[in-house]
């Protein structure tokens, strides 16, 4: 091998590094958050989410919100903003949900107001046992 396909070699290996390093995250960025629910269940009180309030959780490994909304009942949103990620805010003045990225609003129900996010934030599986809320 001469000195100058071993040049070309080895700037094409390099060159080839520095794009898949760079691809990736930018690749990573740009894909839409995977939103894994998982397996199991929880638990929590009544009491601990009064009219109006909301308790944030984790649910399988996804920050999620407990919410008790007048006329509608209890319900489990993902705060896990379809946009690219970023975690929603509860704002209980304004009965929205405000993802601080991109300015995404949300109403009560997970359904997009303004903002760049694509779709509605996940609900999740909830039921009400007695004295219990039970998420899963």
């Amino acid at each position: 091998m001469n000195r100058r396909s071993f040049l070309k070699s080895l700037i094409f290996i390099l060159g080839s590094t520095a794009v898949g390093a760079l691809a990736y995250p930018v690749f990573k960025f740009l894909a839409p958050p995977q939103i894994n629910t998982g397996k199991g269940q929880i638990s929590i009180k009544k009491s601990d989410v009064p009219l109006g309030e909301g308790r944030e959780i984790v649910f399988g490994g996804t920050p999620a919100i407990v919410i008790n909304v007048k006329g509608i009942g209890y319900m489990a949103l993902s705060r896990v903003c379809t946009h690219l990620g970023c975690l929603v805010e509860y704002n209980k003045e304004t009965n929205r949900f405000i993802c601080p990225c991109h300015a995404g609003t949300f109403n009560m129900e997970g359904n997009v107001i303004s903002g760049p996010p694509p779709k509605p934030l996940e609900k999740l599986p909830l039921n009400v046992q007695g004295d219990n809320i039970v998420i899963g």
